[in-house]
């Protein structure tokens, strides 16, 4: 499974990150452009139009582009990089993947709670267990991902989770299988690699602070 969480096809493009010089599919990299003024705008639904620099979905090599000058290199001129342009990155992603699961639970292939959540997930309709990196371990510890580590989103916080469902916090959710659930689990897996050392892969618990269980 590639970094944006799915199975590499011989269709799926592939771009070269300009920090590594690997190539690899898109859904595990960041599009930008140089935008108005020369300014390095992130592209994050690939559709901007201009020629595209592709930077890998991680911290650190965004960090390095932004501070050693490849975004200049690779666009072949001066061009202007925002100071805080990882947090704007990691910003974008969050939100679209928010946005992402709040259409999951319009179109009825989402829900939110411990009791759904455990109910989907013994029914066999849950593809992947959804829980808030704040939660209480203690809580989560008691729901399983159906299909193991590869199965568990935990890169969003209470409060983002609840955003995708109107709610203030949410700590569990689960997602069914879909179309949609193909783009979360690509959209988690980029912010995973953008909220860095601790998120080291869609799937890993992260030990927080003991909330109430949503």
């Amino acid at each position: 499974m590639t970094r944006g969480g799915r199975d590499k096809e011989n269709d799926d493009p592939e771009r070269k990150c300009i920090v590594s010089g690997e190539s690899q599919p898109k859904g595990g990299l960041i599009r930008f452009v140089v935008g108005p003024e020369n300014v390095i705008v992130p592209d994050i639904l690939f559709r901007l139009p201009g020629r595209g620099i592709y930077v890998s979905a991680d911290r650190a090599a965004l960090d390095k582009a932004a501070k050693k000058g490849l975004f200049s290199r690779a666009a072949r001129q001066a061009v202007v990089v925002p100071e805080d342009l990882t947090e704007l990155v990691e910003g974008l992603i969050a939100r679209r993947l928010i946005d992402l699961l709040s259409l999951a639970r319009k179109a009825g292939k989402a829900v939110c709670g411990f009791e759904k959540s455990k109910d989907w997930l013994i029914k066999g309709q849950a593809r992947v267990l959804i829980q808030a990196n704040d939660g209480s371990e203690r809580g989560k510890e008691k729901l399983r991902p159906p299909n193991g580590p590869e199965s568990l989103i935990s890169c969003l916080s209470a409060g983002e989770l609840g955003l995708a469902f109107g709610r203030e916090r949410a700590i569990h959710a689960a997602l069914a299988a879909g179309g949609l659930s193909n783009r979360v689990v690509e959209e988690a897996a980029r912010l995973v690699g953008l909220r860095g050392a601790e998120d080291k892969q869609v799937g890993e618990i992260i030990a927080g602070k003991d909330t109430k269980d949503a």
